[in-house]
């Protein structure tokens, strides 16, 4: 299927940049063809009329959204491993899910960077007057934005939080806090989305449930986790690309969590390095296609890829 073909049915967005560049030459030559290239993985569209498209991920990165110039060899293969455990465990759960159990040619060099998916476009509704797509956030524990908020005496959610919970409490149920997906994320009320999509929150907020409770029984606490809702060409909703990845999530060694050490086995270990270089601050001069230079000690990378590594491990089943 052909890009102007995926555009017209309405599964890919005309303001979103294509591209005209070729892919890696023997997906090429098996009908896969390059049409998007993003900051960690690029898409081709697959051959015959099926609404599929082909995602091969990369060793790039980046950090709150600012293109680098940095790889980390060996991170897309982890990130791809431990993407398919999530799917499969969501799919397990009967959930529909944008990563299709297909895969490419086993004689494709690269088959382990490669997933087969269902094209599809973003969930959208009606908020207070504005059209918004979500993003579907579940937490565990009190830390980050909401932690920060709850300081301030806000209630960005509606939630109405005991006033003397302190960071890294848990709840005794799973939260729901839901924000609008955009250039920025803003907090939307928990109840409203809900009564809004009854059967997809019911359905995700068990999901994350039983996957807190199979993660924590092989040494992962999830403290949360982000779900993105897509809707398919026959008009179902189904589960984004990334699904209980360190994408989507923030997960602790449990043998570190005990000893409070909450640093996630995630790029928030590359976040903090780039907090402590400034670069926020840097990108701001970036001109439109251009990459952040920056340079990683081997010893943060080596860090990121054990924290895959050991995600992958103790979590494939």
């Amino acid at each position: 299927m052909k890009i102007s073909e995926i555009v017209a049915l309405g599964l890919w967005p005309e303001s979103k940049k294509t591209t005209t560049q070729k892919g890696i030459g023997e997906l090429e030559e098996l009908g896969y063809n390059l049409f998007y290239i993003g900051k960690n993985a690029d898409l081709y569209t697959c051959p015959g009329e099926e609404h599929k498209v082909l995602l091969v991920r990369s060793d790039r990165c980046s950090v709150f959204d600012i293109p680098l110039n940095l790889e980390i060899e060996g991170k897309g293969v982890s990130q791809t491993a431990i993407s398919n455990d999530g799917a499969a465990f969501a799919r397990k759960s009967g959930i529909r899910t944008a990563i299709l159990d297909e895969t490419v040619d086993e004689s494709v060099s690269i088959a382990n960077r490669c997933q087969i998916m269902e094209l599809c476009k973003p969930l959208e509704a009606e908020i207070e007057g504005d059209i918004v797509q979500f993003e579907f956030i579940f937490r565990n524990y009190l830390t980050g934005s909401l932690f920060e908020a709850c300081q301030n005496g806000n209630d960005p959610y509606g939630l109405n939080l005991p006033s003397d919970l302190k960071e890294w409490d848990k709840f005794e149920t799973p939260i729901f806090t839901p924000t609008t997906k955009g250039v920025k994320d803003i907090p939307l009320n928990s109840s409203t989305v809900r009564e809004k999509f009854p059967e997809i929150i019911s359905s995700l907020e068990k999901l994350f449930k039983d996957f807190t409770v199979f993660a924590q029984d092989n040494g992962i606490i999830v403290v949360d986790t982000k779900f993105e809702i897509f809707v398919n060409s026959k008009g179902e909703w189904i589960l984004g690309d990334e699904i209980l990845t360190p994408e989507s999530s923030r997960f602790i060694a449990d043998e570190d969590f005990q000893k409070g050490n909450y640093i996630s086995m995630d790029k928030q270990i590359l976040r903090n390095f780039a907090k402590e270089n400034s670069w926020k601050e840097k990108a701001k001069d970036l001109k439109s296609g251009e990459k952040l230079d920056v340079e990683v000690p081997d010893s943060i990378k080596n860090v990121i890829l054990d924290g895959y590594e050991t995600i992958h491990n103790r979590l494939h089943k």
